[in-house]
C-alpha cells in the first residue's frame, strides 16, 4: 500500500487547479505547468486539497498512486516556491558568465562552452564566477538542466576541478606514489 499516495495535498493561497479530462494544470506565482494524470489513479479536488485515489488493489495500481501524488506535489510547490540547484565550479581558469539567456563556460578547453538556458529556468552566476544557481517551477526541469551543466566537466577525484553541486562530496583519490 503506497502511503504517500493516501497523503493529500494542501493547495496553498495563490494557487489554482484545473482538472480536466486526463490532465491537470497548476497556475501560482512562480508559473503555470500541466501534466497527464498517470494511468490507473483518479485524482480529486475537494476544497483546498487534492486527493489522489487508485482505481484498484493490485500493486501497480498503489505504485501509480504514490507516482501520480509525488508529481502534483512537486508541481504544487515549484509553482508556489520554485526549485533551485546550487553548482560550483573549482579548478584554475575555471569560470561562468551569464550573457541574456546564455550561459558561457570557461572550463579548461580551447574554446568556451556556450548553453542556452530552456525556457522556463533561470540561471544567477556569483560575483566571481565561481558559483551558480539554476532555478525554475518544474523540479524535472531543474535537475535535468543542472545535470546537463555538470556534464561538461565532472569534478575528477585527483584534484576535485570541474562543476559540482554546493552539498556533492567528491571522494579524492591519493596521486601516484612516488618510489624512494
Amino acid at each position: 500500500m503506497s502511503r504517500i499516495g493516501k497523503k493529500p495535498i494542501e493547495i496553498p493561497k495563490g494557487v489554482t487547479v484545473d482538472l480536466k479530462q486526463g490532465s491537470i494544470s497548476v497556475k501560482g506565482p512562480k508559473g503555470a505547468l500541466s501534466r497527464e494524470i498517470p494511468p490507473n489513479v483518479e485524482v480529486k479536488v475537494e476544497g483546498s486539497q487534492i486527493n489522489v485515489v487508485r482505481l484498484g488493489d493490485d500493486r501497480k495500481h498503489g505504485a501509480f498512486q504514490g507516482l501520480a501524488r509525488a508529481l502534483l506535489a512537486n508541481m504544487v510547490v515549484g509553482v508556489n516556491q520554485g526549485f533551485e540547484k546550487k553548482l560550483l565550479i573549482e579548478g584554475v581558469g575555471y569560470r561562468v558568465a551569464l550573457q541574456g539567456k546564455k550561459l558561457v563556460f570557461n572550463l579548461g578547453y580551447s574554446h568556451p562552452v556556450e548553453f542556452d538556458l530552456p525556457s522556463g529556468i533561470e540561471a544567477q552566476v556569483g560575483e566571481k564566477g565561481l558559483q551558480f544557481s539554476i532555478s525554475g517551477a518544474d523540479k524535472d526541469l531543474v535537475g535535468q538542466t543542472a545535470a546537463k551543466i555538470r556534464g561538461f566537466r565532472p569534478p575528477e577525484p585527483y584534484k576535485g576541478k570541474g562543476i559540482r553541486y554546493v552539498d556533492e562530496h567528491i571522494r579524492r583519490k591519493a596521486g601516484k606514489a612516488g618510489v624512494k
